[in-house]
């Protein structure tokens, strides 16, 4: 598969556990603030990181996960800024499917116009160098956040939330590409 299908398969992995998601608790996070949103992704990725570094959790729980709640996370953040935080749920399921789609849409598309300037360049890539650009971008939306959105001469926190949902892509891609393998090399052992 190419990069654009990959991307729609993760796309529609994400959007299912999405979809769960509204099912059971609804919108509810329409009352976080952007500030709250930017830390669940910290928790994350922190988690991500921890786990990465000391290969074991005591939680059975992997990687993949947690990825995918950043990128639902990063949706959220987009809908938030953009929408502003309520005071209590004020949209339906389905309005917030419509939102994710669009910000999703969105997204993809940043991530094909960057893709092709960069040559594919996340492919060489280590999955926990995806964790720590995550963290980082965490670190200056946090920065971005404490200055009120003011910028001299640095992207927003929405492109922040985009780059965050963009490597957490490229790493469920990574890990379903390296599931297939070893469950193709298992078979193979076993023939």
């Amino acid at each position: 598969m190419d990069t654009k299908q990959q991307f729609e398969v993760i796309i529609a992995i994400c959007r299912e556990v999405f979809e769960k998601k509204l099912n059971d608790y609804g919108p509810s996070w329409r009352i976080m603030r952007p500030e709250s949103v930017t830390d669940q992704i910290f928790i994350k990725a922190n988690r991500i990181r921890s786990l990465e570094m000391r290969g074991y959790s005591l939680v059975d729980e992997g990687v993949a996960p947690e990825f995918i709640a950043i990128v639902n996370y990063g949706i959220v953040g987009l809908i938030q800024l953009n929408r502003h935080f309520a005071d209590s749920i004020d949209m339906t399921a389905e309005e917030a499917l419509g939102q994710y789609d669009q910000y999703m849409d969105q997204t993809k598309q940043l991530m094909y116009a960057k893709n092709h300037d960069y040559d594919e360049a996340w492919r060489n890539m280590r999955i926990s160098s995806y964790t720590d650009l995550i963290l980082m971008k965490v670190y200056r939306t946090k920065q971005i956040e404490t200055n009120r959105g003011k910028t001299l001469m640095s992207e927003g926190v929405d492109a922040n939330y985009m780059d965050m949902i963009n490597y957490a892509m490229f790493a469920l891609i990574k890990l379903k590409i390296k599931d297939y393998e070893d469950s193709r090399k298992t078979v193979e052992d076993h023939c």
